[in-house]
């Protein structure tokens, strides 16, 4: 693992904060931008920096929620417990399959997984941002099985990446369920917390989770200045131009998967 001013705390804060900036100027907490910075900057293997990641994103999702429930009251998200209880359903199957499934890859093999989901994700983050997301108008038993399977690929993502999935939940939510973007995000957080509760609960029974006991200080600092980054970035939402920002974080992302693809 690299040492030196790479690991000092201010500069772990100053990292978290960026990344935390960069999300929160589209409203999201940025985890996908620290995978890459925990595996190229701060020298953690692969599935060492998923685990961190997750611990991080677990902290920052925590401290984010009562802030939502402030923007999006609790009576106007009540009527939409169906939705969360629906998607839930497969994130929560989806997120213990994932963390399996990552502690089990061979080290070469994670590295290519998370440099392919980090395509995706740059993909649905043009999609969501630069494209106009309508409902599909499913009904019925429909709409449930969409949401299951849906979730169930969501959690699967999210537990390999070490991320809360807000870039493919919030999308999901408007394009089954008709909600809109502003109360989707508040029911993103709130599928996002027990789902990452379930990855992490997984991670815990494998030996790469000592990594955060090692490195206590570094998660913390990080979550902390992720939170500030997040809060900073959010004040922030709108200065760029989604047509300037979107293409340019997304390329972000694309560089960092080509970067995964070739680390040994």
């Amino acid at each position: 693992m690299t040492g030196g001013a790479a690991r000092s705390l201010p500069w772990v804060f100053v990292a978290g904060a960026a990344v935390g900036v960069l999300g929160g100027m589209i409203g999201l907490g940025g985890a996908e931008f620290r995978l890459p910075l925990l595996i190229g900057v701060f020298g953690f293997a692969a599935l060492a920096a998923v685990v961190v990641n997750k611990a991080i994103s677990l902290i920052v999702v925590a401290a984010a929620l009562p802030a939502r429930l402030i923007a999006v009251p609790w009576p106007e998200l009540a009527p939409h417990w169906p939705v969360a209880v629906n998607l839930l359903a497969g994130t929560l199957v989806g997120a213990w399959l994932g963390a399996s499934w990552a502690v089990r890859m061979r080290t070469a093999v994670l590295y290519r997984v998370l440099a392919a989901l980090m395509v995706v994700m740059a993909a649905a983050l043009l999609a969501t941002h630069l494209l106009p997301v309508a409902s599909l108008h499913l009904s019925g038993w429909l709409q449930v099985v969409a949401g299951v399977a849906a979730g169930l690929v969501i959690g699967v993502v999210a537990a390999i990446m070490g991320v809360a999935g807000g870039e493919l939940l919030i999308p999901t939510i408007v394009l089954l369920f008709a909600i809109d973007i502003k109360t989707a995000g508040s029911l993103s957080l709130m599928v996002a917390l027990p789902t990452m509760l379930v990855a992490f609960a997984r991670y815990s029974r494998d030996g790469s989770f000592a990594v955060l006991g090692r490195n206590r200080r570094f998660v913390l600092t990080m979550a902390a200045g992720s939170i500030a980054g997040v809060l900073l970035g959010g004040l922030l939402l709108g200065v760029v131009p989604d047509l300037v920002l979107i293409p340019a974080l997304a390329l972000i992302l694309l560089i960092s998967a080509a970067k995964l693809a070739r680390h040994h």
